[in-house]
């Protein structure tokens, strides 16, 4: 019977080590399985599996889906500041098939792909003709790729021709080749002003018309603020001849959806930009959570709904609250939104 004992002993042993190295083993799993899907949580990948095609078309889920040069120029900053050429090759390829211009070096602004002609305005969008040409630059340089870099210089000499003008004494950048020269009078979009990819333009080819449209511009910045007493600048915005500046007739008078990327593209070129202040000076009247997503210059009014996502993110980094910063991706964030939050966090990151 001791025999017995001994030898069921030994056997509840044996049982309770494999229990226990099972256990263990479904421990390791989970964590390790846990692990992997953090890992593939991150902005970047998180943004590429809700927004990108396989194509390598960025789809605006904001929008019916359609693509621009926009969203195609931010997800290749995007691909070069997450080191990942592979993402950078598949969204420059589907750009330079389907938008190129070859008539003038440039981008169509637009691609809609439930229309029989997808390309039906064959207009382009200066900033993303300038985000393309960034990234190319961007991803010249740190992947040493000659191509990139050769590339990116036919884009900027495109931009110069086509959208970088002389008017009212001021060098500006029209918002697209065509329809925004009004002769007496241009229009204008602020938002379309980044000044950290024209110093790199201006490094790059040593042309003094980059450092000209960085000073011009940021004079303009700051004539706009005397439209209301906010002291904030407008969407669109019409120069005209004499100098003056007014509100374009064509859009209403506020700083909303394009204007915010003002003081994010100021904090990319220098985080501590006077020209930082007026958007400080207004957000700072009110909570965080409780700032209005817009605000009519004119009028005062304000929108009945307040900031979140990536607009939330160019506050939090316009007013130095970094700490608030993140590449976590909200569930029902839209394109817009989650590249604001993701260019925020870039430039925060690898300015």
């Amino acid at each position: 019977m001791a025999h017995c004992a001994s030898v069921i002993n030994i056997f509840s042993r044996e049982v309770i080590d494999v229990k226990f190295v099972w256990r263990q083993w479904v421990v390791m799993m989970f964590f390790a399985l846990f692990s992997v899907q953090s890992m593939a949580a991150d902005g970047w990948s998180s943004y590429k599996s809700r927004y990108l095609a396989s194509d390598g078309r960025i789809r605006d889920t904001g929008n019916n889906n359609v693509s621009h040069t926009e969203g195609q120029g931010y997800a290749m900053l995007l691909a070069v500041a997450n080191d990942d050429r592979q993402t950078f090759d598949r969204l420059w390829q589907w750009t330079n098939a389907h938008l190129s211009n070859s008539q003038n070096g440039l981008f169509y602004w637009r691609y809609n792909p439930a229309a029989s002609d997808p390309v039906v305005d064959r207009n382009n969008a200066s900033d993303g003709d300038v985000l393309i040409a960034w990234a190319l630059l961007r991803g010249g340089q740190k992947w040493n790729v000659a191509e990139y870099l050769q590339q990116s210089d036919k884009i900027q000499r495109a931009i110069v021709s086509h959208n970088v003008i002389t008017f009212a004494g001021r060098t500006i950048m029209l918002p697209g080749a065509q329809g925004f020269n009004k002769n007496s009078y241009v229009i204008i979009n602020p938002s379309y002003f980044l000044f950290a990819a024209w110093q790199d333009f201006a490094d790059r080819s040593h042309l003094q018309v980059w450092s000209k449209l960085i000073e011009d511009s940021f004079d303009l910045l700051g004539e706009m603020g005397n439209f209301g007493s906010s002291g904030l600048p407008l969407d669109w915005v019409a120069l005209n001849a004499d100098g003056s500046l007014a509100p374009a007739i064509a859009w209403p008078p506020r700083f909303s959806y394009d204007a915010i990327r003002i003081p994010l593209y100021i904090w990319w070129y220098d985080p501590q930009s006077l020209r930082l202040a007026p958007f400080q000076r207004f957000w700072s009247n009110y909570s965080r959570l409780q700032t209005p997503a817009w605000i009519n210059v004119s009028s005062n009014e304000a929108a009945p709904y307040n900031m979140a996502g990536g607009l939330l993110a160019v506050r939090d980094l316009t007013m130095g609250d970094t700490g608030q910063l993140s590449d976590q991706l909200d569930a029902k964030e839209d394109y817009y939104s989650a590249s604001l939050r993701l260019l925020v966090w870039t430039a925060w990151k690898h300015r």
